[in-house]
């Protein structure tokens, strides 16, 4: 776990650049305290911090390996894991009688590059981003692993094409790139809507993401040609009677195998365990590999916004040390700015800094740990899932009379029950499904923001994919919808982000190639079913997870801020923010004033909203007005093996 730098210059003038690499290296510094390097050639400058995980001693990057001809011909940064590392380095032995120098997991994607081209993405069962340069055909070739687990940032402009793992580090080179750094207001709208900047955008216009699942290919001069390889589809294979229980064993036996291969490190693992079934599941099995496992939680002292008793209560029964951190509201307020610092773009999800005190904690005891992100999507685990099979009827109803129906709800008084249900059933499920995050309405949006746009709507995001998804059922299609929405830009960059803050890594057994090959074949009524979300699941951990865990309501790690924006723990602290804040050109922060009132009279829960707004208001002030300097430390962390 690591992070990664490469520019390439379209004049070969990158020797002279490696100053900036090195300095612009700064801003990342927690993503790999253990080392930093640099390389360059005539067209290209490559800079890496290390986190050493697996072969500490060796596999320094940037990682260098060519075949006997040439034994210095590619040159790769690399940051993530490889799991299934060794059965490459088997298959490369084998087939092609391949030598390898180090014992790390860098190195088999060099080889495989070699002999398998980009086809190497496919192979890869991990998380990753990495660069690789070809000194021979002087083309570099990046990739990203299928579901987003790890970032990788671009920028492009007359001098060079540069990519990294923070945006910080391309924003320490827009000089040297000459790249438009002003707000991209269509990002921002998106922004409001969604809760998270959706991929491949950014808030700034001239830095964008690669996709998850997609790698490019450079040449100096030339734009990125970008390509998919992974494009995730759920062709549900009907479950025949008496074969139930043979789909919950290969359910079991795949999460057992990711979690076996997730262990694998030279250092100390420990595992994020909450209430629900993903992480307890996760950490059961983990506990089969290390007797030792550690655990960790986090949560609040106001009462319905903690886990902490019932993870308490899974690390007894699954037999593992627990260690919990409690957050206090002054904590929470003041460590804002810098977790934001840390995002890169701002993510309204409040969870996340809970997050980052219980990354914090856990970097204390051990430098790895598991957490159940992505279960959610692959089993059907959110709630609203079940909304089709409630709509079912509205399905049947002609097209004419469902708007007529959608038009009679707008009629009806607000909170009249049925009125919501009128609503949604007269809407087709591209219209009214974007994601779990929906806090604000169309009008709400059109209020807050001085250059809205309709045509920027939520389909401006979700109708390419739902395009890609046509004709399947309605659950696989909001799942699908999910993977490249709400996990990847909300779930995976709170996970990766916030713990790499801590110089922390944090692994996601349930997004492995394997476990995706069993969950994307169950049909809805293996995921919605007996008045469960994730039943398939559920019962293929029934040996594995404690009774009280199995049939639990997820909660995650809830936080209470609607309670705190009204009340004096941060109702002060948000109308400074918003008072204080240079967003005028972007938005009326009139409207975001009568919200915090409307929500401290509790007139209405704005919640939400407000964070939203408070989010990028507080992110503009660090990096676009110089406003806000977050406090950010240097910390130093022993190596545990």
């Amino acid at each position: 776990m690591c992070g990664l730098l490469g520019l390439l210059t379209p004049d070969g003038s990158a020797r002279g650049l490696e100053p900036r690499i090195l300095s612009a290296m700064g801003c990342q510094r927690h993503r790999g305290p253990d080392e930093v390097g640099t390389w360059v050639d005539d067209d290209v400058a490559f800079g890496f911090n290390r986190l050493s995980i697996i072969d500490i001693a060796h596999s320094h990057q940037p990682l260098h390996w060519g075949p006997p001809e040439h034994p210095d011909r590619y040159v790769m940064t690399f940051n993530g894991e490889i799991y299934n590392y060794l059965e490459l380095r088997e298959e490369l032995q084998r087939e092609f009688g391949a030598r390898f120098t180090t014992e790390g997991d860098g190195e088999p994607i060099l080889v495989g590059f070699h002999h398998w081209g980009a086809g190497v993405a496919r192979r890869l069962r991990g998380m990753f981003a990495f660069a690789i340069w070809d000194t021979v055909e002087r083309t570099l070739f990046v990739a990203r692993d299928p579901f987003g687990i790890k970032p990788l940032y671009m920028a492009s402009g007359p001098g060079g094409t540069a990519v990294a793992s923070e945006k910080k580090s391309l924003l320490e080179l827009v000089d040297v790139l000459a790249v438009d750094t002003s707000i991209d207001t269509r990002a921002l709208q998106h922004y409001v809507t969604l809760q998270y900047v959706p991929e491949d955008e950014t808030l700034t216009r001239g830095v964008r993401r690669l996709e998850s699942g997609c790698h490019a290919t450079l040449s100096p001069g030339a734009a990125p040609v970008v390509e998919r390889y992974f494009e995730p589809t759920f062709p549900v294979v009907p479950v025949a009677d008496g074969e139930a229980e043979k789909r919950y064993d290969q359910i079991a036996a795949a999460l057992e195998d990711s979690v076996a291969k997730h262990m694998r490190a030279d250092v100390t693992v420990g595992s994020f365990l909450s209430g629900g079934i993903d992480s307890t599941a996760i950490a059961a099995l983990a506990r089969r590999h290390n007797e030792n496992l550690l655990t960790f939680t986090t949560g609040f002292e106001r009462e319905g916004y903690s886990e902490i008793d019932v993870a308490a209560e899974s690390a007894a029964a699954i037999g593992v040390e627990h260690i919990v951190k409690v957050v206090s509201p002054e904590e929470f307020a003041a460590a804002i700015p810098e977790i934001i610092w840390y995002l890169d773009e701002p993510v309204a999800d409040p969870a996340l800094v809970p997050l980052y005190f219980v990354a914090a904690e856990a970097r204390k005891h051990v430098k790895v740990v598991l957490s159940g992100e992505g279960a959610d999507e692959l089993f059907g685990g959110y709630t609203i899932y079940k909304e089709p099979l409630s709509l079912a009827a509205f399905e049947r109803v002609p097209g004419a009379l469902r708007r007529a129906l959608g038009r009679a709800s707008t009629r009806l008084p607000e909170g009249m029950r049925g009125k919501s249900l009128l609503h949604r059933g007269s809407l087709t499920l591209e219209d009214r499904y974007y994601g779990n995050a929906r806090s604000f309405s169309e009008e709400q949006v059109r209020s807050v923001l001085r250059d809205y746009r309709p045509e920027w709507g939520h389909q401006d995001v979700t109708g390419p994919i739902y395009e890609r998804s046509r004709g399947w059922d309605p659950v696989a299609r909001m799942q699908h919808l999910d993977l490249f929405t709400w996990l990847r830009g909300d779930i995976l960059v709170k996970a990766d982000k916030i713990t790499m803050a801590n110089s922390l890594e944090l692994r996601v057994p349930f997004l492995d190639r394997e476990v995706f090959e069993v969950a994307r074949r169950l049909p809805h009524s293996e995921k919605i079913a007996h008045g469960t979300t994730k039943y398939a699941l559920r019962q293929a951990m029934e040996r594995i997870v404690p009774a009280h865990v199995l049939h639990r309501r997820k909660l995650g790690f809830p936080v209470p801020t609607r309670h705190w924006l009204a009340g004096p723990e941060l109702h002060d602290w948000a109308r400074e923010h918003v008072a204080a804040s240079g967003t005028d050109e972007f938005v009326d922060k009139a409207a975001v004033l009568r919200m915090l009132d409307e929500h401290r009279r509790g007139d209405s829960d704005h919640s939400r909203r407000i964070w939203t707004m408070l989010c990028f208001m507080i992110w503009h002030g660090i990096f676009v007005e110089g406003r806000i300097t977050p406090r950010i430390e240097q910390r130093e962390y022993p190596v545990r093996l």
